[in-house]
């Protein structure tokens, strides 16, 4: 369930969308993974970027079974578990992308990549919570995780769950430090099939290491075994 994303963008284009000050330098990103290094706006700075690691750091990541269990919380709970109530009211985030991907089962050993976009494939957030603590060296580390919610018509076929993907002015209220639980709470919203497109893409996407453009093109369902000559 929305395994990676990508945040295609320039910095420009992300300080235009977000209207907050990126003060590192940013490639655009094709292929983001949990246990990575990215932007997200916190309620605390939403003017500016702040980079955070998605679920755990590298060095916890090593551990994949448990390293799974901390990059998606579902929404519909997010204000009674112990874990996350906390973070709820005090540390939500935008994390912002402009697409995602989940993985269709079509055979036993055989998952095709779809990407899922908006329909005018523009920048978009999803809401997440931020955590901070301190590691084994003493040093003090942040990573967020995506909420969830049950997936519309669209994504369905693929996944029973999704991101919970904010409108501009949603975000402002997921910001809001001062917005009450109710009001959070009714955020928490399927988004609609009508303003979102999926497509077939290439299975390099597999690979963590292949970072390119070329992957968030879409590929015929007959390319998906090997036929990478589209990207030459």
């Amino acid at each position: 369930m929305c395994e990676r994303y990508s945040l295609g963008k320039t910095k420009q284009e992300l300080e235009s969308r977000f209207n907050a000050e990126m003060l590192e330098e940013f490639q655009p990103r094709f292929n983001i993974a949990p246990s990575q290094l990215l932007p997200v706006i916190t309620m605390e700075s939403p003017k500016g970027f702040s980079h955070f690691y998605w679920g755990v750091t590298p060095d916890f990541s090593k551990n994949k079974p448990v390293s799974q269990k901390f990059i998606h919380a579902k929404s519909e709970t997010i204000n009674q578990r112990v874990s996350y109530k906390n973070s709820f009211k005090r540390r939500r985030c935008l994390i912002p992308a402009d697409g995602y991907y989940e993985w269709k089962k079509v055979g036993k050993k055989i998952k095709i990549p779809f990407r899922f976009v908006l329909h005018d494939n523009s920048l978009f957030s999803f809401a997440g919570i931020w955590e901070e603590y301190e590691n084994e060296n003493g040093q003090i580390n942040h990573t967020f995780l995506l909420l969830t919610v049950p997936a519309n018509f669209l994504v369905k076929d693929i996944n029973e769950r999704m991101p919970v993907i904010l409108s501009k002015n949603q975000e402002q209220v997921w910001l809001d430090k001062f917005s009450q639980e109710d009001d959070l709470l009714n955020l928490m919203k399927t988004y609609p099939s009508e303003q979102m497109v999926t497509y077939p893409v290439s299975p390099m996407i597999n690979q963590v290491s292949i970072d390119s453009e070329y992957i968030t093109r879409k590929t015929s369902p007959m390319d998906q075994f090997g036929n990478y000559t589209l990207f030459g």
